[in-house]
């Protein structure tokens, strides 16, 4: 069976991750010593920014987004608002404003309007991935590389199969894991695997007994940490792990 080509994601983050390529190489960026700094200490000066200026104004200090554009990446803040209110004197040096790998976002934002980050490296190795996977299914027929099947839904993409070394980029939830990678058997669309991560928090906090059957787990992540869970699909528990599900 063909398969279809991966959709294309929002035009904001790329572009954005385009004029950061143009600047320099964005994985090693990620030594920089601004990039180092705990990001809580970044995000609450952020925070109280956002609640003065929604308080304020009765609005949200973000940019633009497409209607396509996926939960967690939808709310990018505008520092520029916030500097132009005389709310935040300069923008976080681990921002991608300032040279930073990390995008500001919201969550929440109609109950609860709160800060958190997108790891711009692992979003961009997506992208390295995801052209990979289409020039591969584009030249095999419409078919993908033989992956490890995870259910009915997902492959795991062995990277290597398309012509891509290993990548060792860590994961922002617990940075002895590193990043894998998971395509829809139907559309082709590459994602983060989160598995690891959801399990480890869920066992963590003893919250097995406690998950619906229909719930996305991807707001633990983002519940129990400073980010939010960027190029992923929805995740629910089944069989006493997570398993990855096809968005609604």
């Amino acid at each position: 069976m063909k398969r279809r080509l991966s959709r294309k994601w929002p035009g904001l983050v790329l572009t954005l991750l385009v004029m950061l390529a143009i600047s320099g190489c964005m994985y090693p960026q990620e030594l920089r010593k601004e990039n180092q700094i705990n990001p809580g200490e970044f995000i609450t000066v952020v925070q109280q920014a956002i609640d003065t200026y929604h308080s304020k104004t009765g609005v949200l200090p973000i940019k633009n987004s497409e209607m396509n554009t996926p939960l967690y990446e939808k709310y990018v803040i505008d520092f520029g608002k916030l500097q132009k209110s005389n709310l935040l004197s300069t923008v976080p040096a681990n921002s991608f404003e300032s040279g930073g790998i990390f995008m500001y976002v919201l969550v929440d934002p109609e109950t609860k309007p709160t800060v958190k980050l997108m790891d711009l490296s692992a979003y961009q190795s997506v992208d390295d991935v995801q052209q990979k996977m289409n020039d591969y299914i584009v030249k095999h027929g419409g078919n993908q590389p033989e992956g490890v099947a995870i259910n009915e839904l997902f492959n795991y993409v062995d990277v290597t199969k398309l012509g891509l070394k290993a990548k060792e980029i860590k994961s922002v939830y617990n940075r002895k894991n590193l990043i894998s990678y998971i395509v829809n058997k139907q559309t082709g669309e590459v994602s983060i695997d989160y598995a690891m991560d959801i399990n480890q928090a869920v066992q963590s906090g003893s919250l097995a007994n406690t998950l619906k059957p229909d719930e996305d787990l991807r707001h633990i992540l983002v519940e129990q940490s400073y980010f939010v869970p960027i190029r992923s699909t929805a995740y629910v528990w089944k069989n006493n792990q997570p398993m990855p599900m096809a968005q609604p």
